[in-house]
């Protein structure tokens, strides 16, 4: 992951609210959910990132599909706040997973320690605690649609077929590969810091011998003839245990010197004519799960894996069938999310401040209603079917 994707990241977890106790003084109450509260500024913030995801996403129609889409946003946080609780309902406290997301963050960025991934967040200005709250927040509630709507929902052999058909124009794609790396290094000088999550189609291999970028990065000092012959017995080395049976990724992650390293060496797709012609002509004529030799390039010796190869047409359906099951689990999970938190709404308790309004809401939600006490100063809020006190 880049930095900038990183940093990106952190802002845009940043603006989720990490949502108080209602007893909490803070600006302008604009929604209470059950004991919880929406703020005037976590509202706006939120009026914000969508701003900032439409026009990386569509420049030129910012406008429109802001004006769309800023309707739900009020919406998507009462969501969000109710999903949250029935997290708590259901035992989901996310520690065991924040730890493993934030140390892939770590490993992404290539950090040392948990301490130098918060000097990362802390160096943009933004709460490390805070930070890791809204991270929390986020895998809760993919955990409980998961759990309570994703889980229910049916994908037929017949659906697969019906949604193959359709899409099947769609589908054709060109002759591509994909590729996994092991680099040893002969460059005196570090590799980059900042491995890629993963490398797009066009992208070549960080250490392939393929085309230039536009931007080369600075020429490497020569290594010297005990250096390369010292890399050189290392990569043969590593070449030996995978084949005696180590699998490539693991190795790759453990012994690469390369970007893709943290991902277990893997590149990304290749299409013709986005590789030199040497390695082109070498791995086109791979099937997939085969290992090339060792190979000397400008950064070192690589070693290269054909984990795919995708030949030109239209895959069968057997191929396409884990993308279609996710196209199709998608597509239906959202309706019936919309349902399950229809549900939700109906049994909690739910004011929006005048002025403000939720798209969600639904027909049968019931407004908290106050109701005189004996003691002047308390007031009780009552709904059909459970109760919550607001102080």
């Amino acid at each position: 992951m880049k930095k900038t994707h990183f940093v990106f990241l952190l802002a845009s977890l940043f603006v989720l609210p990490a949502f108080l106790s209602a007893d909490t003084v803070v600006e302008e109450i604009i929604v209470r959910v059950n004991n919880s509260i929406i703020t005037s500024s976590d509202y706006a913030r939120s009026k914000e990132q969508l701003k900032d995801e439409i026009k990386q996403q569509d420049a030129a129609n910012a406008d429109k599909a802001y004006a769309e889409r800023e309707r739900d946003v009020l919406r998507d946080l009462i969501d969000q706040q109710l999903l949250l609780e029935k997290g708590k309902d259901l035992g989901i406290s996310a520690d065991t997973e924040l730890i493993k997301k934030l140390d892939e963050m770590r490993k992404q960025m290539n950090l040392d320690s948990m301490e130098e991934l918060e000097k990362a967040a802390q160096s943009q200005g933004i709460s490390y605690e805070d930070f890791k709250q809204n991270l929390r927040n986020q895998i809760i509630t993919q955990q409980v649609i998961a759990r309570e709507v994703g889980s229910h929902l049916n994908i037929t052999k017949e659906d697969e077929q019906k949604f193959y058909e359709e899409h099947k124009s769609e589908m054709e794609q060109p002759e591509q590969i994909r590729l996994s790396e092991i680099l040893v290094s002969t460059q005196k000088a570090a590799p980059s810091k900042v491995p890629e999550p993963k490398a797009s189609p066009d992208s070549p291999p960080a250490a392939a011998d393929a085309k230039p970028a536009d931007t080369p990065p600075p020429a490497p000092a020569a290594p010297d003839a005990e250096q390369l012959a010292a890399a050189e017995a290392k990569a043969n080395g590593i070449l030996d245990q995978i084949h005696k049976g180590a699998a490539f990724d693991e190795v790759a992650k453990k012994n690469s010197d390369g970007p893709s390293a943290a991902q277990g060496g893997d590149l990304g797709l290749f299409k013709r004519g986005t590789l030199s012609k040497e390695l082109e002509d070498r791995t086109f004529a791979m099937k997939a799960g085969e290992v090339t030799d060792v190979i000397r390039t400008k950064q070192g010796f690589v070693i290269l894996k054909v984990t795919e190869h995708q030949m030109a047409g239209i895959p069968t359906l057997k191929q396409m069938e884990p993308r279609i099951q996710d196209a199709l689990y998608y597509q239906k999970l959202q309706p019936a999310l919309r349902v399950y938190l229809k549900k939700l709404r109906e049994e909690a308790f739910i004011d929006v401040h005048a002025g403000y309004v939720d798209s969600g809401a639904s027909p049968n939600q019931t407004k908290p209603v106050e109701t005189a006490s004996k003691d002047s100063s308390a007031k009780n809020l009552k709904k059909k079917k459970k109760l919550g006190i607001f102080r």
